[in-house]
C-alpha cells in the first residue's frame, strides 16, 4: 500500500514505517529555486540517522534564515549521508524548469553514500530504479524531505550572495533572484545577465534578443509563482 494511502501524515512517521518494512537508507529529496528568474535550481538529498535526531526540521520556507543555517549545520553533522546538486540556467532554458528540478534531485540522490534504498520526494516522481514515494507538500510532512529542503535552500542562498558580488545592481542577496519589484526594476534598467533564465517571461520580455522557448515554460513559471 502506498504510504500516503496508509494515512501516514505526521513527520517522522514515513521514515519509521519504511524502516519497519526493512528499508535502512531512506532518503528525502527536495529542490530550491524553481520560481527564481536567475541562476541554477538546487536540490539536496538526505538520509537522516534515527539515532541522531534533529529537532525543528520543517519546510525551509517556513523557517527564518538564521534558523535554517543552524539546522543546515546540524543536518550536515548528524545525517548518515547528504548531497547537494544544481542545474544551471542554460539547462533550465533548454529542458524547462520542471525537468531541470527533477534532474537536480536525481543528481543529488546519485551522490549519496551509502546509497538510498527508498526515496521520499517532494511532489514529483524521478526516473530512478530505487523505490520511491512522491509526497505533496512533502517538505512540511516528512523529516527527511524537510532536511533536504533546508540544505538546498541554504546552498542556493549562499550561491546568490556570491553572485551578488559579481552583479550588485540586481539585489540578488536580498531577493535571491525571485520576481520581486526590485528585481523587475533592475531588469528594466540593466537587462538580463547571462545567468538569468531567458525562457522565463519576466526575463525574456526585458531582453534585447529574441528567444524561442517551450510555451509550457511560462505555464510552469506561473504555477510556481502562484504556489
Amino acid at each position: 500500500m502506498p504510504l500516503a494511502a496508509a494515512g501516514l501524515q505526521c513527520k517522522g512517521t514515513f521514515e519509521r514505517e519504511l524502516r519497519a518494512r526493512g528499508y535502512r537508507s531512506v532518503a528525502g529529496a527536495d529542490e530550491a529555486g524553481r520560481g527564481s528568474l536567475f541562476g541554477a535550481v538546487f536540490a539536496a538529498a538526505v538520509i537522516l540517522s534515527p539515532e541522531r535526531p534533529i529537532r525543528g526540521l520543517n519546510d525551509s520556507k517556513q523557517l527564518e534564515p538564521d534558523r535554517r543555517e543552524v539546522l543546515a549545520a546540524r543536518i550536515r553533522e548528524r545525517a548518515v549521508s547528504w548531497a547537494v546538486a544544481a542545474v544551471d540556467a542554460a539547462t533550465i532554458d533548454r529542458v524547462n524548469i520542471y525537468q531541470a528540478s527533477r534532474l537536480a534531485m536525481k543528481r543529488a540522490i546519485e551522490q549519496l553514500s551509502p546509497a538510498a534504498d527508498f526515496l521520499l520526494i517532494d511532489a514529483v516522481p524521478l526516473a530512478l530504479s530505487v523505490p520511491q514515494q512522491p509526497l505533496i507538500h512533502g517538505d512540511a510532512r516528512c523529516h527527511a524531505i524537510a532536511a533536504a529542503s533546508i540544505l538546498a535552500k541554504t546552498a542556493r542562498d549562499e550561491c546568490m550572495r556570491q553572485w551578488d558580488v559579481i552583479f550588485p545592481q540586481y539585489g540578488l542577496a536580498r531577493h535571491k533572484g525571485y520576481d520581486t519589484p526590485e528585481h523587475q526594476r533592475a531588469l528594466e534598467l540593466h537587462g538580463p545577465t547571462p545567468l538569468h533564465r531567458m525562457s522565463f517571461e519576466p526575463v525574456r520580455a526585458r531582453s534585447l534578443y529574441p528567444w524561442e522557448t517551450d510555451p509550457r515554460q511560462m505555464e510552469l513559471f506561473v504555477m510556481e509563482a502562484g504556489a
